[in-house]
Formats: structure tokens, C-alpha cells, sequence
């Protein structure tokens, strides 16, 4: 029993709850018809928002006013650039995934200096930083529409059995930042100042070099999903990181980290990602109106999000 109790006071339960629960009540609606279909695609598409909402993550950890408003624009920064650099060819594959990581560091920094050094608070910095990245994409991308490597298309199209690949490379990159946020100085560090910043300061850490490392590997992240979705979707579009910059955030708050700083959950993340799509993709297939659909969408979020909210404060 204690066991059972603890296991329901975990933040991310409710999400993956509420990701199990929109899909049955979908595949109940169509009386299984695509079920299978469906959770592949939501596992495609949840992983490009976990790779966003990672990044997301260890930023909003850090303390009440840090999130980054500049994904969408460094995701087709650094798809734009990437493309245009390989222009279709595999051997060129490598060099442009480094443009693409070299995009978001340099967004990254960039961000992270408007803020230290100019004091602008962390959502103005990037929210008018985002605006000269997306010109930048603009300017470079020039209207044209360049497809990805043949090999890169395959590896974000790519299944095994039935398990997209992309998924299963997500997977373990979420494990990856999990061990970072819970093995390492540095993910410790992030958890601390998130509590309290000057407490950490006076504990002995580099309060703001631990700041720049987490914007400087958002943005990196955001480049890595750029250049990813760019390769899925068959080229990048300057509309292509839209979708993911309230995404990113809701994602993150869905899955249980704490908009006040100081708790962060992987795990979470991927509930959240899938509840988000299966959701949405719930009210598409029941057939409610563009209105209905973003009202029930906004109460059913409220919902989760506040169980969850209520299991945190119960421990």
C-alpha cells in the first residue's frame, strides 16, 4: 500500500494517466480502427516536442521568470541553415548537423548575454531575440525549399516494429537528461538555484555560468529538433517551430515540473507530449469545431494540471 501511495503522489503520473485515457477513449470512439496507427504518430510527434520541452525544462527549472521564447525561431534557424548547407546531399549529413548544434549555442549565448549583461529579463531577452533569428531565416532561407538528405528523411521516417525511430532516439536522450538532472553537479546546481538563488551563490556555485550552460543547451536542443523536423517534413519552412513555442511550456508544466523553480521531471515529458497530441487528436476524430475543440482542450489541461499540482502539495 505505501508503495501504491507513493507511486500516485508522482507528478508524472497524470499525464501519462491522461495520455492513456485519451487514447482508449479514442480507440473506444472508433471501435479500434487506427488505434495502432494513431500512438505511432503520437510517439513521432511527442518526440519532437520532448526534445524542445528538454531544453524547456532545465530553463524554467532555474527560478520563477526564466523560459525561453526563442525556440520556434532557433528551430528554423538552424533547419534553414542546415539545409541549405547540405543542399540534399548524405555526405554532407555530419557537417550539417553541426551547423544545426552551432546554431543553438550561438542563440543560446546570444540569449543568455541580453540577459546578464544588458539586465533584460529572461522572457523579453528571448522573445526579441527570436525576432532577429527569424529574420535571419528569412534572409537565408530566400524562399526556397531545399530537401534533406535522403538518409536523414529515412532515419525521422524510419520504424521498427511499428516503433518509429525517432522515438526510440528520444528515448534515450530523455534518459540522458534525466541522469543529467539527477546524477551530475550540474543538474544539482540547476535543482539549487531554482530554489534559491542566492543560497546556492553563497553554497559555492557558479550561479551564472550553470545559467548560460542551460541556455546555451536549450537552444541546442531547439537547433537539434529543427534539424530533425526539417529532415521529416521534407525541408525546413520558416513556419516550422510555431507550434512549439507555448508547446514546449505546456509540455514541461503538464509533465510536472514546477513553474516556480527549483523540481524538474523527465519523465513527465513524454506523458505530457503524448497526452498533448492524443488529445488533440481525440477532438479531431469526434468531430468537435475549431471553438469547442480549444475550450475542451484549455479545461482538460486545467484539469491535469491541477491534480497534478494537488499531488505535489500533498507530499
Amino acid at each position: 500500500m505505501k508503495r501504491l501511495a507513493s507511486l500516485l503522489k508522482q507528478p508524472w503520473l497524470w499525464a501519462w494517466g491522461g495520455a492513456l485515457a485519451v487514447w482508449l477513449a479514442t480507440a473506444a470512439y472508433t471501435q479500434g480502427q487506427g488505434s495502432g496507427q494513431v500512438l505511432s504518430a503520437a510517439l513521432t510527434f511527442g518526440a519532437f516536442f520532448v526534445i524542445v520541452a528538454l531544453g524547456q525544462m532545465f530553463v524554467i527549472t532555474l527560478g520563477p521568470g526564466n523560459v525561453d521564447l526563442s525556440i520556434p525561431a532557433c528551430m528554423t534557424l538552424a533547419g534553414t541553415v542546415s539545409m541549405k548547407a547540405m543542399e540534399g546531399s548524405g555526405a554532407m549529413l555530419p557537417i550539417g548537423l553541426l551547423l544545426a548544434l552551432a546554431v543553438g549555442l550561438v542563440v543560446g549565448g546570444v540569449n543568455y548575454t541580453l540577459i546578464r549583461l544588458l539586465r533584460i529579463p529572461p522572457i523579453i531577452a528571448t522573445l526579441s531575440s527570436s525576432f532577429i533569428f527569424q529574420s535571419a531565416a528569412i534572409w537565408w532561407n530566400r524562399g526556397l525549399r531545399v530537401k534533406p538528405p535522403t538518409a536523414l528523411a529515412d532515419f525521422a521516417t524510419a520504424k521498427v516494429a511499428g516503433i518509429p525511430v525517432i522515438a526510440i532516439a528520444v528515448i534515450l536522450l530523455a534518459a540522458c537528461g534525466h541522469v543529467l538532472l539527477t546524477r551530475t553537479v550540474y543538474g544539482r546546481s540547476v535543482v539549487a538555484i531554482g530554489q534559491n538563488m542566492r543560497a546556492a551563490h553563497l553554497a559555492g556555485i557558479k550561479v551564472e555560468r550553470v545559467r548560460a550552460a542551460t541556455y546555451m543547451m536549450c537552444a541546442t536542443l531547439a537547433g537539434l529538433c529543427g534539424f530533425l523536423l526539417a529532415g521529416f517534413s521534407g525541408g525546413a519552412a520558416l513556419n516550422m517551430g510555431e507550434e512549439y513555442l507555448l508547446s514546449s511550456i505546456a509540455v514541461v508544466v503538464i509533465g510536472g515540473t514546477s513553474v516556480a523553480g527549483g523540481f524538474a521531471n523527465v519523465p513527465g515529458l513524454w506523458g505530457a507530449a503524448l497526452f498533448l497530441f492524443l488529445l488533440v487528436t481525440m477532438l479531431n476524430t469526434m468531430g468537435a469545431g475549431a471553438g469547442l475543440r480549444m475550450v475542451l482542450t484549455g479545461l482538460i489541461i486545467i484539469g491535469v494540471i491541477v491534480a497534478a499540482s494537488g499531488g505535489k502539495r500533498r507530499t
